[in-house]
């Protein structure tokens, strides 16, 4: 019998639960760079950034609070050949539903994957981040994340913000995902969330609709 406490160091789940055989990889001109708060590495259970990273080809996952020390994150933000931007809502942030990012450059998306609180603090530490031009987005989607509590009706996961992301870079022309790939997207998560639900007593669930492909 496998033992419950073995993890899969891939999707970071126990290996009962492991998600990975429900991962579709995506090649994209866009680099992801995955900046996760440690609380959130620790979340083996309903964390989406591991699952955003194994199925992003192009991308990379960073664990910490305060990077501005970090040479590898330095090394891209210096690198003149990149556009670099942070996710970041803000009156001043690039709007992508309406507004390209700047072209002619190597595209680099930083991704903060933590809490909405812990959020901030990584940003205003991070001196290095802070000084990026940021990259916000408007849509009408509804989280599949239906057994976690969300700070606003509009609030994401980390997977889930990444999708409406592909889907406007597409848009833009920025990438050329084919929509088949973008639609498989989310089973990983989808296929976490399933399996969480069924451990919650019903009475306990706050059903949404689910996340459906649509304008954002």
């Amino acid at each position: 019998m496998l033992d419950q406490r073995q993890t899969c160091y891939s999707c970071y789940r126990p290996m009962l639960t492991c998600m990975c055989k429900y991962i579709n990889k995506i090649s994209s001109n866009t680099k992801f760079i995955l900046l996760m708060h440690p609380k959130e590495f620790r979340k083996t259970k309903n964390g989406s950034g591991h699952f955003t990273h194994k199925s992003l080809e192009n991308s990379e996952i960073h664990i910490g609070i305060d990077f501005t020390a970090n040479k590898r994150i330095n090394e891209l933000i210096d690198d003149t050949n990149n556009a670099c931007y942070i996710l970041y809502p803000g009156h001043e942030s690039l709007l992508l539903n309406k507004n390209k990012p700047q072209e002619n450059k190597n595209l680099v998306l930083f991704l903060i994957d933590s809490t909405w609180a812990c959020s901030k603090k990584m940003l205003r530490v991070s001196k290095n981040l802070a000084r990026l031009p940021r990259m916000s987005f408007t849509h009408n989607k509804s989280s599949q994340f239906i057994f976690k509590t969300q700070p606003a009706h509009y609030c994401l996961s980390t997977m889930e913000s990444t999708l409406c992301i592909l889907e406007l870079l597409n848009i833009h022309g920025i990438e050329n995902i084919k929509n088949k790939e973008l639609e498989g997207f989310l089973e990983p998560f989808t296929q976490m969330v399933k399996y969480q639900v069924k451990c919650i007593p019903n009475n306990e669930i706050r059903y949404k609709e689910p996340f459906k492909k649509s304008s954002v």
